[in-house]
């Protein structure tokens, strides 16, 4: 049974997206690995929060039916660099259960470790559905501070919490409350600006702008001008009628404005920063099937998951987004589904080049009955051209991804093709 302090996987979990076929053997072998990874490691790799994605590659490997070697290979090719968490210290574990104490231990790395002990007594007290009420979606200023920090540090504390949820595992989501609590929350304070703002609008000037529409009035104000972003993230509404539409919705624009951004004469690359708008999507559908989150809270989540897209896409300078990069794309290999996951499972890095395929395939099965709708323009076999893009693009070699919009150091297209 997974605990606060245990995980522990079974062939019968039922993950937002799935392979078939998963085994035993790669239950408990993912489960051992992440086990130790939760007892020995910090959740940053280095003193620069960097951060240790052990976590995302394993489940996303073994959602995707990868066998217990290739697991053994994820872990093989990301254990060495990992470092050990700073030594627990009771008395600040105790401190933190004062919620007034528990704030001045915010933001800060070295206290990583007392803040998931917090969590795994918080949780073993209570439960962790009860234990996310409390400290995500309460609505006072903790719990409204913690979910800011949710998505800071490129949304990795949120993606995170999105494994752990769907997994059902709770010493994972306690380490996403512990993750959150150490980043800072000026990152993503841009959030709670942005909800007042959209608030304040009277019913009758609340639009439901989609999301592609949003973007391309981004892309034509290109001399932004201080508050742009939250003009524009104002301007983003979710509905109880429209939360599941809106949550497709999401998930089209992301892996839109991903894959779209490319910059030819160099070959395709996938902008770094924006493919974690794509990784977290998936977790959406994960979020919609909870009972214990309230109907309001799944809202709120899914407006500021849009509202931070739409940051990612803004900045530093929004790209052009070239559909026919998409719907033109030859691959050499022009691999089936089932190829790429084969594919994806074998390439050597740390987990994102998975989750990213991991969520392009589940884009294609949500977004599948909205594809006449405003909004979506990813639709039929784009994803898959997508997930083709995704794995040719890192298997060429460095740069795996482009970073601050640095083109310059992908290489150019074979001049015949074009």
């Amino acid at each position: 049974m997974a605990t606060s302090s245990k995980v522990h996987l079974s062939p019968s979990q039922q993950p937002v997206f799935s392979v078939p076929g998963i085994t035993a053997e790669t239950a408990d072998i993912t489960s051992e690995l992440l086990q130790e990874n939760l007892e020995k490691h910090h959740i940053y790799f280095n003193n620069a929060g960097f951060h240790n994605h052990i976590v995302h590659h394993l489940l996303t490997l073994f959602a995707l039916n990868a066998t217990p070697a290739e697991i053994k290979q994820g872990w093989d090719d990301n254990v060495s660099y990992q470092r050990p968490p700073v030594p627990l210290k009771l008395s600040i574990v105790t401190d933190m259960h004062d919620p007034k104490k528990f704030k001045t231990y915010l933001g800060s790395e070295k206290y990583y470790h007392d803040f998931l002990i917090l969590f795994q007594e918080e949780i073993d007290q209570k439960s962790w559905q009860d234990v996310l009420n409390e400290y995500l979606f309460k609505g006072d200023d903790r719990a409204d501070d913690m979910l800011v920090r949710m998505f800071g540090g490129i949304l990795h504390p949120i993606i995170h919490l999105g494994f752990g949820v769907e997994f059902e595992q709770p010493s994972i989501i306690a380490e996403a409350l512990a993750q959150s609590a150490i980043h800072d929350n000026r990152e993503a304070s841009h959030l709670i600006e942005s909800e007042k703002a959209a608030r304040a609008l009277a019913p009758d000037h609340q639009t439901d702008k989609p999301i592609v529409k949003l973007l391309g009035d981004i892309y034509i104000d290109t001399q932004r001008a201080p508050g742009s972003r939250a003009k524009y993230a104002s301007q983003v509404h979710v509905t109880e009628e429209n939360l599941e539409e809106k949550t497709a919705e999401m998930i089209n624009a992301a892996a839109y404005f991903t894959g779209a951004a490319q910059h030819p004469p160099h070959q395709v690359r996938f902008d770094f920063w924006n493919i974690h708008a794509v990784n977290l999507s998936i977790f959406f559908c994960s979020f919609l099937k909870q009972p214990w989150l309230s109907t309001p809270h799944k809202i709120r989540l899914l407006e500021w998951k849009i509202r931070i897209d739409l940051a990612m896409y803004t900045s530093p300078r929004p790209p052009k987004l070239l559909l026919d990069e998409i719907t033109n794309y030859e691959s050499k290999q022009d691999s089936s589904w089932e190829d790429v996951f084969n594919r994806v499972k074998a390439y050597h890095d740390d987990g994102h080049a998975c989750k990213l395929v991991r969520a392009l395939a589940n884009g294609e099965q949500i977004c599948k009955r909205y594809e006449d709708k405003d909004g979506f323009v990813i639709k039929g076999d784009m994803w898959r051209k997508l997930a083709n893009m995704a794995i040719d693009s890192v298997e060429a070699g460095s740069p795996d991804y482009v970073r601050s919009g640095a083109w310059s150091s992908v290489p150019l297209r074979d001049q015949s093709r074009l």
